[in-house]
């Protein structure tokens, strides 16, 4: 009897497979699943019969599975997952005593318990599977050996004055105290909740990233809703808080606040016509969701009155009609000598028209006056706009936080794409907007003054917002020192260019790209541009679509087949759908990179993760009506009034696990110097995940390579410190090697970029947010927590 249950059910699963296998063969896939299925249902149908057979038949079944399966991945375990759990499961079944006896005596071969070639088999199996969990092809091993010498870059020494480290953003610190050789020892030296939670109706996208700034002797940081919070940098006890009113609302696209920055007035270089203030001598800017600049006293938290209207700037002035949370802020803005600048960020793909503009202000520090403005529309107008004037709407925005070269008085700006970011057919092609589309664009410092721009993609139709803060320091390439600027993209490149004049460091290559297809009036550019420097994913085939299961593979071969997809990242969206690989959360994002000047080191954390997009077709009579609901897509693709909304999800089975196989999170180390990827590891592991197919969180870390929404930080010990991973884990690696040092489990998601300063006590702090985020599904918290030597 209980043979036959088995057979039965080997049968359903032989006809469930042989049903998708069709499917899969019917769009030009592979036809190996349609194989499997018939060696499972002929070997259901002798079973069934109690014929012995069924059990070589099996034998031979596995081993055609295991030629293919090394054929199609080799040797890398987790993609052996989906080819050859279930085939595995159930070879384990049928070799067993109570399978294989009743076959033996039905044949007349007596009480027999095991089947040679089937046992022999199912051992082989396992052998191999317990070998592979030793072995993993993926990593790339390799050892940095450059000395550390003097650099000329501006970096953190003792503490953490702006978001980068300093305005050149390259996340390195001086410190040494903690090391490669002592990180394991370090230990949890304080734990601050801020109190600001996530509520029902709060935006999704609800994410606490901030890095904290070490200066003036406090800890200053800021909360999704805005809050200001100073802390003790040795204890974490509260100094102030500032507590702006919260507009909670679900429509509010981003929730978030990536750090603030800070202002000294008694350091800033002082005259007659810029005096000192009376009052906020040192000053904490914070930039809102909201749209308004604050300015507050560093030592108390009080508003600076002498700044705008009682220390805050309205970011709306001279904007125009702003819809409903169309502007906001996210980026800490830059303070760069006596002026705040900053850039914005408006609601992707809310409305066809009528969005905020993307201009770049820089205020005075002190009494909050417009000094200079480039406008992407107007840009060799850059006094300050006149009162009652607006800026022209629907031009490229810079969400991200700006850097500086404070000696040679050049501010750079990473704009990003106009909204709607993947629908151009009504775009001019030349017009200064076009132009300024996800364009690096050096400007005067002190006037605003237009230097140099260089673009990173061309006419972008895929959201490929240049979304981190630029790097500055000098690198001896190839024997010739030259001051660079290092860019990070969406699509994977790093660009490397001369500060002062923009031109390529490292090689750029242009691509030729389709120029086919997409929708009714659309063009495409026929190439973009690839950095000599880039972590652009090989590219997709249907053997690299992943699963648990054969079955949700094959789900996702389907879609794979189905969807267009031209094996680069350029892939028109189209109303039949598309696989964009890297999609739009990029391969770089808003953690940027960390780099160690005196080595000249880059390291970077770059993602893997393949999206759908699907254009809707718009009529006038949807053209106010909501596609789109809270519960099933993101609002924010409605692009009303335009031709089309555009759908993104991510390329994924219907259990929620990401189509393309692991790793989905990686880290690199690169020598500058001649730019090579000198080593490269998995990030991150499994545990804590938030799956639809298990209830809760999944408990066990198995180190795939997670997702890593957060940037690096890296110091003069050599040590990386890393986040970010979807995992809740803070980690230490050494920046040689990339080996693990130290990790710990943070009370909720780490989705932020560390921050590392010296204490009043002569000790070495590591202080990160750990809050989670929101479209990632990490746990959700308000910790801020330090760490220093046991």
């Amino acid at each position: 009897m209980l043979n036959k249950i088995t057979s039965i059910i080997i049968a359903l699963i032989g006809l469930a497979m042989l049903y998708m296998g069709a499917k899969l063969l019917l769009v030009g896939g592979s036809p190996f699943y349609a194989v499997m299925a018939v060696g499972l249902i002929a070997t259901a149908v002798t079973l069934y019969l109690n014929k012995r057979i069924a059990l070589s038949l099996y034998a031979v079944l596995m081993w055609i599975v295991l030629a293919w399966i090394i054929y199609e991945v080799g040797f890398d375990k987790w993609q052996w997952i989906p080819r050859g759990d279930l085939i595995g499961v159930i070879g384990l079944w049928l070799a067993m005593p109570w399978v294989v006896r009743p076959l033996f005596r039905a044949s007349g071969a007596g009480e027999r318990r095991f089947h040679p070639f089937l046992g022999g088999t199912v051992a082989v199996m396992i052998a191999l599977v317990i070998g592979l969990c030793f072995y993993d092809p993926y990593p790339q091993d390799g050892t940095i050996t450059n000395a550390r010498n003097a650099s000329s870059a501006d970096v953190a020494e003792n503490n953490w004055t702006a978001y980068g480290g300093t305005t050149n953003g390259l996340r390195f610190s001086k410190l040494n105290q903690i090391n490669k050789d002592n990180a394991s020892d370090l230990e949890v030296a304080w734990t601050y909740h801020t109190g600001d939670l996530r509520e029902s109706t709060d935006a999704t996208e609800y994410t606490f990233e901030a890095t904290p700034l070490k200066v003036n002797n406090a800890l200053y940081f800021c909360t999704p809703h805005n809050e200001v919070h100073a802390l003790d940098p040795q204890t974490g006890a509260l100094k102030w808080k500032y507590v702006p009113e919260k507009d909670r609302s679900y429509l509010q696209q981003h929730q978030t606040c990536r750090g603030v920055s800070y202002y000294d007035g008694s350091a800033a270089q002082q005259n007659e016509s810029n005096p000192a203030p009376a009052a906020c001598t040192r000053r904490i800017f914070n930039a809102t969701t909201d749209a308004k600049l604050v300015a507050l006293d560093a030592d108390t938290g009080k508003p600076c009155a002498d700044f705008g209207t009682n220390g805050i700037v309205d970011l709306h002035d001279n904007m125009g009609t702003i819809r409903p949370h169309a502007l906001m802020q996210t980026a800490a803005p830059l303070v760069a000598g006596k002026l705040v600048i900053l850039g914005g960020s408006v609601m992707d793909n809310g409305y066809n028209t009528g969005n905020p503009s993307g201009v770049i202000r820089a205020f005075d520090a002190v009494t909050g006056h417009l000094v200079w403005n480039f406008d992407p529309a107007n840009p060799e107008n850059t006094q300050p706009i006149a009162a009652g004037q607006t800026f022209p709407q629907d031009t490229p925005v810079a969400w991200a936080t700006l850097s500086a070269d404070l000696k040679n008085g050049l501010v750079y700006v990473p704009f990003g794409n106009a909204s709607p970011d993947e629908v151009g057919t009504q775009r001019d092609p030349q017009s200064n907007t076009e132009k300024f589309r996800d364009t690096l664009v050096a400007l005067d410092l002190n006037t605003g003054a237009f230097k140099w721009r260089f673009q990173s993609s061309k006419h972008d139709l895929w959201d490929r917002d240049n979304p981190s803060q630029p790097s500055l320091l000098d690198i001896d390439y190839q024997g010739k020192k030259q001051p660079v600027v290092i860019l990070p993209t969406k699509t994977g490149n790093l660009f490397v260019l001369n500060r002062l004049t923009g031109e390529p460091v490292y090689p750029i290559n242009q691509q030729k790209v389709s120029t086919e297809g997409g929708i009714t009036g659309e063009s495409f550019s026929p190439t973009q541009p690839v950095s000599a420097l880039n972590f652009i994913p090989d590219p997709l085939s249907e053997k690299a679509m992943w699963g648990i299961t054969p079955f949700d593979q094959m789900a996702c071969r389907i879609d794979f087949k189905s969807l267009r997809y031209d094996g680069n990242p350029w892939t028109p969206a189209t109303e039949g759908g598309s696989i964009v690989f890297p999609g739009n959360i990029g391969v770089f994002n808003w953690g940027s990179v960390a780099i160690d000047p005196e080595r000249q080191i880059l390291i970077a954390s770059p993602v893997r993760l393949a999206y759908k997009y699907n254009l809707i077709k718009r009529t006038p009579q949807t053209e106010e009506e909501r596609l789109f609901t809270k519960e099933n897509s993101p609002y924010w693709n409605e692009n009303f009034q335009g031709t089309y909304a555009i759908h993104i999800q991510q390329l994924s089975s219907d259990l929620g696990i990401p189509c393309i196989a692991p790793p989905w999170g990686r880290m690199v180390g690169v020598d500058l110097t001649t730019g090579k990827t000198e080593w490269m590891r998995r990030v991150g592991t499994t545990k804590n995940l938030n799956t639809t197919f298990l209830p809760g969180r999944f408990p066990i870390g198995f180190p795939m390579g997670m997702v890593a929404h957060g940037g690096p930080l890296v110091t003069a010990g050599d040590v990386v410190f890393h986040g970010a991973t979807a995992d809740n884990f803070f980690r230490a690696y050494d920046i040689n090697t990339g080996k693990l040092l130290w990790q710990t489990e943070l009370p909720a998601g780490g989705q932020a970029t560390p921050a590392t300063y010296l204490g009043s006590d002569n000790k070495q702090y590591v202080v990160i947010a750990a809050g989670g985020h929101g479209s990632l599904g990490t746990k959700g918290g308000d910790a801020v927590v330090a760490y220093r030597l046991k």
